[in-house]
């Protein structure tokens, strides 16, 4: 989003930060600090830094890169433009809108839902300048009405990864460490219906490191997993399967036991000969490279080129899987993907329901 030179007199009298104020995007902690009466203080220091800390933290890691890559496209687009990005000026950011919907030069026109993102982006890096953006003024809510008026489509969702398409993938892979590891991390997440952020943070035990995201507990019906997600902390449980070979318990416990991992990162890098695990924790887009991986090598949806087959998938088919393929009540889903909602976990169901109630017929037709 964009910002004018001009300042009107209602505009903050807010300066550019120092040096790079219109490339970095400051932690969601940097503008703590001391009130300027006080002095500081060894302990006073040390609790900014802790309450700088938390104040990162406040949102997601991913989050945060996406805003900062949000701000650093805008600020550009500002410099280009022959302004600057501070303060907020909404008739600015009102052209910047309407620049991403409509496409200039070798910029492909966005999608509604990365405009509102672009969106959100911005008005979360004018917060952490301490600087308000009204996203209702005229010239912002108007524009962005526009286009979603002119350019929304209904939303495109990746395909859902199905029972005898997971069996497929997992026959993929090998018995080396590195198979094990994979087998189990598809059918972990497919079993758990598990963002792919939530398999790679997994522990072994609870606070075993400062990055975990969760802990498992591993019992004779099942596993217990207990993740700090983005709705809060809740508890997944995935039950054992019907035979060793698609049950994601086992999958996990033969990992475990194999690789020797009894602390810490669940779910870690391997040596190049694959004979050993190492310490550091597998980032989330190996779950994605994973899927697409191993549904190119299993034929899923062979008839379609190759380029078309890896659009259909992503990390998100597993949960759409689960939801999709599960037949059981519709609260056990909710409740398992950790949805806030019934019309959330819906949204995951790929027509699974349509015409399961004719109303049609309950009318009397």
């Amino acid at each position: 989003m964009s910002e004018n030179n001009e300042k009107s007199s209602s505009d903050p009298k807010v300066g550019p930060l120092p040096n790079e104020d219109d490339e970095r995007v400051p932690p969601s902690g940097e503008a703590l600090t001391l009130p300027s009466h006080m002095a500081g203080s060894g302990t006073l220091d040390r609790l900014v830094d802790t309450a700088r800390n938390y104040a990162v933290a406040s949102t997601a890691e991913n989050t945060n890169k996406a805003y900062a890559a949000d701000w650093k496209h805008f600020a550009r687009w500002c410099r280009l433009k022959g302004t600057d990005p501070l303060p907020p000026s909404p008739e600015m950011i009102g052209l910047y809108l309407a620049d991403l919907a409509s496409g200039s030069g070798s910029s492909p026109a966005l999608s509604v839902s990365t405009i509102e993102r672009r969106m959100s982006g911005l008005a979360w890096n004018y917060a952490q300048r301490g600087v308000s953006l009204d996203r209702k003024n005229r010239h912002i809510a108007t524009v962005l009405a526009g286009i979603k008026r002119k350019h929304a489509r209904p939303p495109v969702q990746k395909e859902a990864i199905l029972p005898e398409d997971i069996l497929a993938m997992v026959g993929t892979l090998g018995f080396d460490l590195r198979g094990l590891r994979d087998r189990a991390i598809l059918l972990l997440g497919y079993a758990g219906g598990l963002r792919r952020s939530e398999i790679v943070s997994l522990d072994v035990g609870k606070d075993d490191t400062p990055d975990s995201g969760g802990w498992l507990e591993i019992l004779d019906d099942g596993a217990v997993l207990t993740l700090n997600a983005k709705t809060g902390w809740r508890e997944v449980e995935i039950g054992r399967g019907s035979s060793e070979q698609t049950c994601p318990v086992h999958a996990l416990e033969q990992w475990l036991r194999f690789a020797k991992i009894d602390f810490g990162p669940i779910f870690t890098r391997t040596s190049r000969d694959g004979k050993k695990a190492l310490e550091a924790r597998l980032s989330d887009k190996h779950v994605a490279r994973l899927i697409k991986q191993t549904v190119l090598m299993s034929g899923i949806r062979a008839e379609l080129p190759e380029k078309d087959r890896l659009a259909l998938f992503s990390g998100h088919s597993l949960r759409a899987g689960l939801a999709s393929s599960a037949e059981v009540d519709e609260r056990y889903v909710q409740k398992q993907l950790g949805h806030a909602s019934a019309e959330m976990t819906r949204r995951y169901q790929r027509r699974r329901d349509r015409f399961r109630v004719n109303l049609t017929k309950a009318a009397g037709l």
